[in-house]
């Protein structure tokens, strides 16, 4: 009697778990070239575009910022480009204020009384126009500062820094509701209250200016910024603005610890004076002291500037340069489309399936291939375009929106974020609609259309932010180049660089909109035959 041993192989029997099939769908997508050259076209499309707007981009001559000031320029100074004044974190300043001061040397306060806050000009008062006391680290442009203010429409503000706000007393300040406002200095530390009737006194903030030195100048000041204004209209948008004026009335004026002798002095502080264009002010500019009161006339803005016209920064921003971003993009749904359709259309997702009959699991091997390989894409084009064109635009002396780097790390890796969940969602309308066109057109008219239609002027603003709202293009805010500023009056809107939604608010509305597509992706691969 002859006996068989059954044949036992060698290789541990084990259960194919979800890396093999991530490997599996990887060596689909690297071995199929069409796609992998859809995502190199998406790179060269993205990187090439902004390439070709970094050396299109050639600065004026004769240009002039807002107050026609042909000055000092100290950044983006090229060619007679607009001079823009840094602050002490980084940014881009406005620093133009009627200041009546006096020094103020080691400890001690400033209290005043404000009556009054009209405007001066042909046009309404501005709601950000200011009146109030500050304690300023010399006179020297985008020095550091403390000030406590009443203000056009936002009642009592405490504002330092150029980016710092909190708000105080609340309503318009009037004779019979005057605003009293008081700044301590102890050191480096800097306190500011509000009251309403000169006796009980409210807290409303203490700032550390490091590095204060021993000597400041301390006293009274009127700013009032330009106004803008930004009209839409089917087929063309238009804005305006100008200069305004403004004059404050203080009394009251007391002081506490050491003032040297002397008396007040008043002149702009900041970056020169405007007007400068031929601007006829019904009052000029200065301050008028009697019996302990004070009417001080100025105009100009303590404040962040903001990339854009009508603002008096520079125009150009990093965003602009990403502007290929959507044609990319275009590139990569083509792919991440086709890379779930073309099994469907050969037949191959019976093999799939049979080889890993947890659907789910397959479909997140895709989307995991697919977000990867569509991020790599976008960081790598990002990042280049940002490189090169920033040196070509340096080069030609173009005056570029400066950015701290948090920011244009926020940019760069934000655009790779946004093109690689885009593929994941378009893979999921894929699998949905099983149809390449479909899920293309599906995609495209819900995270690119919105987007392009934020670029012409002549779209309604209201349409337009309805839109970035609302759909998956709503991650493009993740490239907007600065904040929002409330305490800055500003045209901000998308054709500006601007987002109705914060940038990681924007990405979070693609990112909801992929997850529903994903469970009804994985919902209907369950239900359906192959």
């Amino acid at each position: 009697m002859t006996t068989i041993t059954p044949y036992r192989s060698t290789v541990r029997e084990t259960r194919d778990g979800f890396g093999q099939l991530l490997h599996a769908e990887w060596t689909k997508f690297r071995t199929v070239r069409g796609w992998v050259a859809g995502l190199i076209v998406a790179f060269l499309v993205t990187a090439g575009l902004g390439v070709f707007l970094a050396r299109a981009t050639v600065p004026s001559c004769s240009s002039q910022n807002s107050s026609g000031q042909q000055g000092p320029v100290q950044h983006g100074a090229a060619c007679g480009q607009p001079s823009y004044t840094v602050g002490p974190g980084g940014e881009p300043v406005q620093d133009l204020f009627y200041f009546v001061r006096r020094p103020l040397a080691g400890h001690g306060s400033l209290t005043v009384r404000v009556t009054s806050l009209t405007a001066q000009s042909q046009t309404m008062l501005s709601p950000w126009s200011k009146a109030g006391i500050i304690i300023k680290d010399g006179l020297s442009r985008g020095s550091a500062y403390v000030a406590m203010m009443a203000t056009g429409g936002h009642g009592v503000r405490m504002q330092w820094n150029y980016t710092g706000d909190t708000p105080g007393l609340s309503g318009a300040v009037s004779a019979s509701s005057p605003h009293w406002l008081r700044l301590t200095r102890d050191g480096d530390t800097i306190t500011g209250y509000d009251s309403a009737d000169g006796t009980n006194w409210t807290h409303v903030g203490t700032v550390a200016l490091a590095g204060l030195p021993p000597t400041v100048q301390a006293g009274l000041f009127v700013t009032s910024p330009d106004y803008a204004v930004y009209s839409a209209h089917l087929g063309s948008g238009s804005e305006s603005g100008g200069d305004t004026e403004a004059t404050a009335v203080f009394d009251h004026v007391g002081r506490t610890g050491t003032w040297p002798r002397g008396s007040w002095t008043g002149d702009y502080a900041g970056s020169g004076r405007p007007g400068a264009m031929g601007v006829s002010f019904p009052h000029p500019p200065g301050y008028h002291q009697a019996a302990g009161r004070f009417a001080v006339t100025g105009s100009g803005d303590i404040a962040p500037l903001i990339a854009g016209a009508l603002n008096d920064g520079p125009t150009i921003t990093v965003r602009d340069y990403l502007l290929g971003t959507f044609a990319g993009l275009i590139a990569v749904i083509v792919v991440a489309a086709m890379f779930m359709t073309s099994e469907y259309r050969r037949g191959l997702i019976r093999t799939t399936l049979a080889a890993s009959p947890n659907r789910g699991r397959v479909l997140a091997a895709k989307a995991m291939v697919i977000g990867s390989a569509a991020f790599v894409a976008g960081l790598a084009a990002a990042a280049a375009t940002v490189l090169i064109a920033m040196r070509i635009a340096h080069s030609n002396g173009t005056d570029v929106f400066p950015e701290p780097w948090p920011t244009e790390l926020r940019i760069i890796a934000g655009t790779a974020a946004l093109v690689a969940v885009a593929a994941v969602l378009t893979l999921a309308i894929a699998t949905i609609v099983r149809r390449s066109a479909t899920a293309i057109l599906i995609v495209i008219v819900t995270v690119v259309i919105p987007f392009v239609l934020s670029a012409p002027p002549g779209i309604p603003a209201g349409l337009v932010e309805w839109l970035l709202r609302i759909t998956p293009a709503a991650a493009f805010a993740l490239q907007q180049p600065a904040p929002q500023y409330y305490q800055v009056q500003a045209s901000y809107i998308p054709t500006s660089g601007f987002f109705p939604l914060a940038p990681w608010t924007g990405f979070a509305v693609l990112c909801g909109w992929t997850v529903l597509a994903l469970a009804g992706a994985v919902y209907l691969l369950r239900r359906r035959d192959a």
